[in-house]
Order: structure tokens, then sequence, then C-alpha cells
């Protein structure tokens, strides 16, 4: 492999690739703020320049370059010598820096970017300290440019990374560069909008605080916000995504990179749906009808009633004229969540009824010039329930909603559980009707619905970012995510209330549930080994709790 040698350290590189991306690969920190892997290349913000020595062809000599050249587009090539900390680069960035700063304003105090800002880092590592400009600075307009975007043009650097998203990754062409010079502005061209499905990506492009999203403005110090990295909950995509979250509620959600599935973008519907995870409408006790509401100051108590009254429930299914179990396992649930709960209703009715419930799709696939899809499929772990109730299924087919509507129809079932968690209301008047002829429904939901309001036993399940797990996406490719948030008040995740479920019955104390614990058990069944040789886990996004220090006074 071709090597270069970057501020007196050699690094290899694959051929093709120019200085900087080397030097990123290699965790080699080199100032930039125009360059960004997934747009074009156009070398305008001049702070990654270095002084750069390459061979003579001819000679084989190491020869300087006559100046300084742009690290993002200059080709790294065999041999090369690179130094982007000798006297001449260092003077260019505190050049940049200076110029960059000369009509930017003081906004760091109330400035949503504040703490992650590149500007106020490369300022610290690579600026004057001081500056020499006494005229009055330019004032660029604040701009509504979209339903979740402003633009504080004052800020901007013209790094035209948004402009470029808009053309390059989108199509839309929403945005252009106003003017020239010192009063060029980034503008939206008129009658046009920022309003594309993936318009809030160019918030987390913009490397200063010009861009912001409205969602976010004014909510939460950065600082304060610990990251969980986690899967899309909502959409077939499996978009690798980062929950930001402080005191057990988030914030925002923003994009991890993954070349193989979202690249380094997410939908406007993945960052801005999670928003039913903090519904006020949250279902948050157990509750059983025909009995007063349960305590919330005694909250151990009411599951435990809750769990006794589906164990008695299920028990009574051996002497009743309809001894079938039922069991609907939402695509909105983890593989782990399908696994527990179809283990759970196997050992009630060996020969219970499995069936995914309703997959929405709105629209059709959408694909961008950039090469991002948007999935019309809203389910993000309909393969993966549908993989694991059909390895424990025992070789009998697994219904669809269809499916189990019908089945229940026959008369042969006495009892069905019966599992939701879509962001939105989801139950169709064919299902109710179907529900109605069972003698005991047992509904494990986030949110209230025609279901839980006839249900015999209402259990309060958590939303994706409530547990750990795995999805399945509308490619096959399996994925793994971490707990974001503890569950809301008394809630618990599905694969929980399967376990505590399955004590009540075995009359054992109720484990805790793992996720890589299931993972181990769910490998050991037939079909299931994708488990532990095909499941993706986050790569090079660890948890990242707050490093703000607090001091007791």
């Amino acid at each position: 492999m071709p090597e270069l040698t970057i501020n007196g350290k050699k690094y290899p590189f694959k051929p093709g690739q120019t200085i900087l991306q080397a030097a990123l690969d290699q965790d080699v920190e080199v100032p930039h703020y125009c360059y960004h892997p997934g747009l074009s290349v156009v070398a305008n913000c001049r702070i990654c320049l270095g002084e750069v020595w390459a061979p003579n062809p001819k000679s084989g000599k190491l020869e300087p370059f006559p100046k300084l050249v742009p690290t993002c587009q200059q080709s790294a090539s065999d041999g090369m010598v690179v130094y982007t900390d000798s006297p001449k680069a260092v003077a260019n960035q505190k050049s940049v820096m200076e110029f960059l700063l000369i009509n930017h304003p003081v906004d760091c105090p109330v400035c949503d970017q504040a703490g992650e800002c590149h500007l106020q880092d490369y300022s610290y590592q690579y600026g004057r300290g001081q500056s020499r400009f006494t005229e009055a600075k330019n004032k660029q307009p604040k701009k509504d440019i979209g339903p979740n975007v402003l633009l504080y043009s004052d800020r901007c650097i013209m790094c035209t990374r948004c402009v470029r998203f808009t053309r390059e990754v989108t199509g839309t062409n929403e945005l252009m560069v106003d003017g020239r010079g010192s009063t060029e502005q980034i503008d939206i061209f008129p009658g046009m909008a920022l309003d594309n499905e993936l318009s809030g990506n160019v918030v987390d492009l913009c490397p200063v605080g010009a861009l912001l999203d409205k969602d976010f403005l004014f909510q939460q110090r950065v600082w304060f916000l610990k990251k969980t990295p986690s899967i899309d909950g909502i959409t077939s995509s499996g978009d690798n995504i980062s929950v930001e979250h402080n005191d057990g509620r988030i914030y925002r959600v923003k994009p991890r990179a993954n070349e193989a599935v979202n690249k380094w973008w997410i939908t406007d519907e993945v960052r801005y749906g999670w928003k039913f995870v903090h519904s006020e409408s949250r279902i948050a006790m157990p509750s059983i009808k025909g009995r007063p509401a349960l305590d919330p100051m005694k909250p151990m108590q009411a599951w435990s009633e809750a769990t006794a009254a589906v164990e008695s429930a299920m028990k009574s299914l051996a002497a009743s004229p309809r001894k079938g179990l039922a069991l609907l396992v939402s695509p909105m649930l983890s593989c782990e969540d399908a696994f527990h709960l179809a283990r759970y209703a196997l050992s009630v009715d060996p020969d219970a009824m499995l069936a995914v419930g309703p997959v929405p799709f709105h629209g059709e696939d959408k694909s961008f010039p950039g090469g991002f899809t948007i999935r019309a499929e809203k389910a993000p772990n309909a393969r993966g329930v549908r993989r694991v109730l059909e390895a424990l299924a025992g070789g009998r087919p697994v219904a669809n909603a269809q499916g189990f509507e019908s089945a229940l129809a026959s008369g042969k079932y006495g009892a069905a559980i019966v599992t939701g968690n879509y962001p939105t209301d989801w139950v169709t008047p064919s299902l109710t009707k179907a529900l109605a002829s069972v003698g005991t429904v047992v509904a494990i939901d986030t949110l209230p619905n025609a279901v839980t309001a006839m249900a015999t036993v209402v259990l309060p399940g958590a939303a994706w970012v409530e547990k750990a797990g795995s999805f399945e996406n509308a490619t096959g490719r399996l994925q793994s995510f971490e707990k974001a948030i503890d569950p809301l008040e008394h809630a618990k995740s599905e694969s929980q209330i399967a376990l505590d479920l399955a004590a009540a019955r075995a009359g054992k104390p109720s484990a805790a549930y793992c996720a890589c614990t299931t993972r181990t058990e769910m490998s050991k069944v037939a079909g299931l080994d994708c488990m532990a040789n095909a499941l993706h886990a986050p790569e090079n996004a660890e948890t990242v709790d707050s490093d703000m220090q607090f001091v007791e006074l």
C-alpha cells in the first residue's frame, strides 16, 4: 500500500484519496470547513492548505510544490511529504481564521452551535487570539428559509456545504449563493422554500451556527446532552441515528454516518418523528377492565395485579371451549421483543397462532440523486419480527394482520395478545370487530386506541428509544440499537413484560431483560443464527455522556 508522510509520520493511504482524506482516515487532524465526504470538493475555505513535497517523476528527488495547496483537493501520491504544522501552513491557518472572524458576530453565548462549533474550536486551536479589525462589521439578515430551518446569515462562513447538498444530494436546488465579496450570502431562490424531505440535514452540515433547527432552537445546551447510538424506529430504512437526550428527555435526533445504509443523512420524518415518545397521552400504568384504576404510587403492586390477571385468564383457557391463543406482534417491536412474546405465547398454547401486525405504507419509495432512498414502508422491523416468529412457529405458517383477523372470526381462539407501539393510531374497525369475539384481550401498547379501550388487561409498553434491541430493515440488514432513556414512568419493554408474564406462569421471580443474553438464546434457535453472525452493531459510536462538571456551592 502506498504511503505518505504527514507532519513527520508515515501513513498508508488508498490510491485515489486526497491528502485530507488520507489524514482523516488515520485520525490526523487537518482543519477544514468546506470539505465533506458526501459532497463535491470545492476547496474554497482554504484553511486546509498545506506545504507539500513530492518526488519528481523523472529524478525521484523530493521537490516542493511552489505554493501551499488545498489538501482536500490534492491527490495523495506515494512518497509525498505534507506539512500542516509548518510556519507557512500555520500562518495561513491564522490568516484564514482572522478573515472568517472579521464580520462574524460575537454570538457564542446565545448560539445553539456553541459547544460543537468548528469556528470556536479552530479559533482556539489555529486563531490569533485577538482581532486587528477595527472597522464596523457587515450586518447580514436573519432569514426563515423553510418549515424546519432558520438562517442567521451574519454567522455564515460561505463554506457552501448546504448549497451543494441541495444540488447534489436532494437535487431540489433551493439554496444559492447571492452577491459577491463581503456581502455575499446564502439564500433561497425566489418562491422556493427549503422544504424537501431531507432539509434538516443542512443544519448538521453547517460547521458554524448559521443554519439552525427551529425545533431545537434554544432548547438545550449541547454540552448537557448525552448521545446514544440507535436505529430509525419509524420507517423500514434502518437509518443509523444518534439519540441526544438529557434527564430522561429526548431533545434531538441526528444521523450517524453509515455509507452502507443512510450515508450521512436522515429524513425529516425520522428527525422529528420521535415526538410521540413524550406524548402526554402515553399509557403509563397497567389497567384491568372492570376494576378501579391501579394505584400509581404502588407500581410494583399494580404490575403484580395486572400480570396475575393475565395469568388467570391464560389458565382459564384450558377449561374454555375456545382453547386457542392468538398473538399479534407489531412490526414496530424489536426482534428480541418478538422472541420473548412468542415464546411466552407458545408456553401457554403450543399451537398458538403467531401473526405479524399491520405494516403501514405511505406512497412509494423515493430515491434522490445522491443515492438516498426514503422508504414507503413505515415499520422498522416487519422482516425481523416475521423471521423470529417463523423460527419459533415450528413449521406452521405465520399470519399477517388480515389472517389474524380471519382466524379470530373462526371462533377457535379464546384469548389474544395484541401489541402496537405505533407512533399514530393504527387500529382498524375490522380488527376491533374481530377482537370483540375473543373473551380475553391483552393489549400491550404505548398510546391509547380502540384496542386498549376494549382490552381486558392493558400493559404499557416502551418506545424503541426506551429499550435495547435489533431491527431488520427493508434490505435485510440486521442492526442493533441501545437504550437511550428510561421507559416512561411505569411502562416496561415488551421483552420485560413477556418475561414477567412467563415468570408469573412458572411461579418464579422474573428475570431482568438483557438484549445480549436474549440474542445468545435466539442464536441457538434454528433460523436465528443471524443474531450471532449477521448482527451489525454501531460502528465507532459509543454512548457519550455529558462531560459538563457540576460543582456544589
